[in-house]
């Protein structure tokens, strides 16, 4: 292979500025990660303020989670052709203007055209951040510094819940947008200050074709899994998103397959490592922001939560994430991937078997009690994942490697809280028909939108009809919630069941090379 600048960072940094630079990295990951997480404990606050719909919250996090998603290959692709700090840099900047402009805005439409501007500085940041310090550790560091990064995607996104909690406790929901503003400029000073700069000096021209292709398809998929809920499953606007959707990522395989120099070379899921790890991370992605975003409804509008408090139950999940993430790589080397990201798969799985019982009302501490295994089951099966995925590209392409890590994470936690949320929707919409049926046609619509609507209807409601429609809410939620859990175990165990039959018998020592070693990879 030939030298390029990313090969010889390995030599050139010294151990304290690599560690700086592994810092600086992990804030602007935690600044991105956070600002989805947070938002997940002001769900309640934004729907009550804003009016929006159940369908209008899941797009106020999907805006975000689309675009991010549909732009990290080519935000990947741009690091490495025209330098990753400068895309970082960049990315940081329509990152913290957007959020910020979410402060001015009363208009739900103009919230979720923000969000959608926020992920596609997030698809700049993010592939930067991992790609950075793959370049800047040699081989045998590099798989205990993806640990910690690995540690931090989640940690943070769950501490960023907490600190979310604790700001409503005591200002609105815009609070949330001013901090995360304040932290990416934070980052944007530190990374200009400490980030070497470093690309892929052969990289091709963009691959727009596939860029477009890629965004196109998962936008319209992400579509009509949200929307058929609210409009009808056999909605022609529905029926549409899932044809565009299914049609553009088939067209985004083939055009890829085609493409000289392609923005994702799919032949590379042809290592089980890489397939198994995508998957392991799509899965569990898909099923815990689901769950976020359903359970932090849940504590709150259910079991009467503060913001705080419901923040503070996934804690003992960030740090038991933060805690085995570092020492998952090297019991998969040890012991290899097949053990260890199954037991993972399993903790995911029974935590959130135990979530299922507490719809009704739990004490507080067998909540933090599954919080904390899900925590460290997502450290057993996700940081390894990413090991593999990253070890599969040579240095040169770590722009695209980082972003196909990103990539998965990412599309499972859009397509989470899209299908786990509309199956809730579903089950809700049902089950509260009954109670709105004598309602008038506003009131009984708002009432089957959201739980905060039909709480707020209940109220305008005098004894007992009032009651009445809040107790079928309530039930109704729990129901909903349980149909998600369960579609979410599905999956996990699914997943993981066949990702721990895809992944090699053994794992690559720390340094040695795997994965496909042409340029052209």
């Amino acid at each position: 292979m030939r030298a390029t600048e990313s090969t010889r960072l390995d030599a050139t940094l010294g151990p304290r500025r690599r560690t700086a630079v592994l810092a600086v990295m992990c804030l602007a990951l935690a600044v991105v990660v956070g600002m989805l997480a947070s938002l997940l404990v002001a769900v309640p606050d934004i729907a009550r303020d804003l009016g929006a719909s159940e369908s209008d919250l899941q797009w106020i996090m999907n805006a975000y989670g689309v675009t991010f998603a549909g732009l990290l290959l080519p935000g990947g692709a741009l690091g490495d052709r025209y330098g990753r700090k400068g895309v970082l840099l960049a990315g940081l900047v329509l990152f913290g203007a957007a959020s910020g402009a979410v402060v001015f805005v009363d208009d739900v439409n103009v919230v979720i055209a923000l969000r959608a501007v926020a992920g596609a500085g997030a698809a700049l940041v993010m592939p930067m951040t991992l790609s950075i310090i793959t370049n800047v550790f040699p081989p045998q560091e590099r798989g205990r510094a993806v640990g910690v990064w690995s540690g931090i995607s989640f940690g943070s996104a769950l501490l960023a819940v907490l600190l979310a909690g604790g700001l409503l406790e005591a200002f609105s929901w815009r609070s949330v947008f001013w901090v995360n503003t304040g932290l990416a400029a934070a980052a944007f000073v530190a990374a200009a200050l400490i980030a070497p700069t470093s690309k892929d000096p052969h990289a091709a021209a963009l691959d727009i074709g596939g860029a477009v292709l890629s965004v196109v398809g998962i936008g319209a998929l992400v579509y009509g899994i949200v929307e058929g809920p609210e409009a009808g499953w056999g909605d022609p606007a529905v029926v549409t998103g899932f044809v565009v959707g299914v049609v553009g990522l088939l067209a985004f395989v083939a055009w890829e397959l085609r493409a000289e120099r392609p923005l994702l070379d799919v032949r590379v899921f042809r290592l089980r490592g890489v397939s198994a790890g995508s998957l392991v991370i799509t899965a569990e992605s898909l099923a815990m922001f689901g769950f976020f975003f359903l359970l932090l409804q849940h504590l709150q509008e259910i079991l009467g939560y503060s913001p705080f408090r419901a923040g503070a139950a996934l804690v003992p999940m960030a740090i038991a994430a933060m805690v085995v993430s570092p020492a998952a790589p090297p019991l998969a080397h040890r012991y290899g991937m097949r053990p260890v990201i199954g037991l993972g798969m399993a903790m995911i799985a029974t935590g959130l078997g135990m979530m299922a019982g507490f719809t009704d009302g739990a004490d507080y501490w067998p909540v933090l009690a599954s919080t904390a295994l899900l925590g460290a089951g997502i450290a057993f099966a996700a940081t390894p994942a990413t090991d593999a995925i990253v070890a599969a590209l040579p240095p040169a392409k770590q722009g695209v490697a980082s972003a196909l890590n990103d990539l998965t994470r990412e599309l499972g936690g859009v397509l989470g809280i899209a299908v786990l949320g509309s199956v809730f929707n579903s089950v809700y919409r049902t089950e509260t028909g009954e109670a709105t049926r004598d309602l008038p046609g506003e009131a009984a619509d708002a009432a089957r939108d959201s739980l905060a609507a039909a709480l707020r209807v209940a109220q305008q409601l005098d004894g007992r009809p009032g009651a009445t429609l809040a107790d079928a809410a309530r039930d109704a939620f729990g129901s909903g919630l349980n149909a998600a859990l369960l579609i979410g175990m599905a999956v996990v165990i699914v997943g993981g069941a066949v990702a721990v039959a895809l992944l090699p018998a053994r794992s690559a020592a720390p340094g040695e090379e795997t994965g496909p070693k042409a340029e052209k990879t």
